[in-house]
């Protein structure tokens, strides 16, 4: 393959999501719809839609949740031909309950010994990973497994190496690690592999202690980062970078939130598609902002990514 076989790689779980047809508890719940799943899938449907090409690695199970992934993945167009399908694992699946006044909603993750939580350095085809310009990594997928961690260690190792572009979102999930502090430690030290890191100011506060956006920017920055993103929900962004300098993007104003999960996964498809279209700093946290915005106003994780003609509608 050429350097230019791809324009964006990525590793992760894919997870069917099951969400609740109904308000209220989940244990009530009678009737629910399938939807896609998964922080780095989120981010390959949404840079896809885009045009960009897109490869994503990773391992589902042979059974019916697996194939309506494998297949929902294809349909965006996104190469999955480095996604193992192993008929003696399962795929991970999860429930949402159904929110309809903006609070996060209550999640339930069955994904303990899943098939892509079985996957570790040996599923790192490297000259299929240097065949991309950019690498898309979050803490979701290191947080799976100590085999899963080792294997987005070598990717990252992999595409520094090569002189390609990462991005890196923590994504912090407390209930996948051990610790609190073995979170906090594995998280940064993926960061300092990054070109483009892209904390929530909440996220920030853990990571780094730093009480304000240009504290955890500042951190990051410190270790090596070209630009920090740090996200500020309704209240846009702060970026701080080698060549745009810091500044401030307001939010793209709702006029309701339903349901807040896969915001930042599409915040992050404004930003890395912006960037490798040599769109400067402050648009690409703009069109960050407002795909995020987009994001929080559906039921799904992917519902709200759009296409190109509705980001070239909305000039962006």
């Amino acid at each position: 393959m050429s350097d230019s076989a791809f324009d964006v790689a990525l590793f992760g779980e894919a997870m069917l999501l099951l969400v609740a047809n109904e308000p209220g508890p989940l244990e009530n719940a009678t009737g629910f719809h399938k939807r896609t799943a998964g922080a780095e899938t989120n981010v390959a449907i949404g840079l896809a839609r885009l045009g960009l090409k897109v490869g994503w690695a990773s391992r589902l199970g042979t059974d019916s949740m697996g194939r309506a992934l494998l297949a929902a993945m294809q349909g965006e167009g996104i190469d999955c031909s480095h996604v193992v399908c192993d008929a003696t694992q399962r795929t991970g699946f999860q429930f949402k309950e159904r929110v309809m006044d903006g609070r996060d909603p209550q999640v339930e993750y069955h994904r303990k010994g899943s098939a892509a939580s079985q996957m570790g350095p040996a599923d790192v085809d490297e000259p299929w990973l240097r065949s991309a310009r950019h690498l898309h990594a979050t803490g979701v997928f290191a947080a799976i497994s100590d085999t899963s961690l080792q294997a987005a260690i070598r990717t990252l190792e992999v595409m520094r190496a090569a002189g390609r572009t990462i991005s890196f979102d923590p994504n912090l999930r407390p209930t996948l690690w051990s610790s609190p502090e073995t979170m906090r430690h594995w998280i940064n030290t993926l960061a300092t592999y990054a070109d483009w890191v892209l904390p929530g100011m909440e996220e920030g506060v853990f990571l780094t202690g730093e009480t304000t956006p240009e504290g955890v920017a500042r951190f990051y920055r410190e270790r090596g980062a070209k630009l920090v993103v740090v996200k500020l929900g309704p209240e846009g962004a702060y970026y701080d970078s080698d060549v745009a300098g810091t500044g401030r993007v307001p939010g793209v104003p709702v006029a309701q939130v339903v349901d807040t999960v896969g915001a930042g996964d599409g915040f992050a498809v404004g930003v890395i598609s912006a960037l490798l279209e040599g769109l400067p700093v402050p648009a690409a946290v703009r069109r960050g902002a407002w795909i995020g915005a987009r994001a929080v106003q559906v039921l799904g994780d992917t519902e709200g990514l759009p296409t190109r003609a509705q980001l070239q509608e909305a000039g962006l």
